[in-house]
């Protein structure tokens, strides 16, 4: 019987070696190799960050805040190698997800699927 944490692992390396993984890699350095989309890129998420945590404390997150987190998105979606950094990140988390939903297949089976009503 495989032991899980080895096939976990093995399914680490799998995403480490997928083209997905190295085409994000390779997306992240570039913006991180050139100051001035490293500077916007942390800008970035930083601002995520910051609202992610307002919003789990349970804080109001002002119309300004909404507003210059537009901003900040818009700008890094006109930046060319943050843009394609993005869509890199996308893909492997599409990966990610089909991933997830394979390997938490036997405790739908066994629970069923909140999404489908029970027959």
């Amino acid at each position: 019987m495989p032991n899980i944490y080895d096939s976990a692992y093995d399914l680490e390396k799998a995403i480490r070696e997928s083209d997905e993984f190295t085409s994000l890699k390779e997306a992240f350095d570039n913006v991180m190799n050139d100051d001035a989309a490293k500077q916007m890129f942390e800008n970035f998420r930083d601002t995520q960050i910051q609202l992610q945590e307002k919003q789990m404390q349970g804080q109001e997150i002002t119309e300004e805040e909404v507003e210059k987190a537009r901003q900040v998105v818009e700008l890094v979606q006109q930046h060319a190698e943050i843009s394609k950094l993005m869509e890199q990140e996308q893909r492997l988390n599409m990966v990610i997800n089909d991933v997830s939903r394979i390997i938490t297949k036997p405790l739908e089976e066994l629970y069923g699927n909140p999404e489908e009503p029970q027959e």
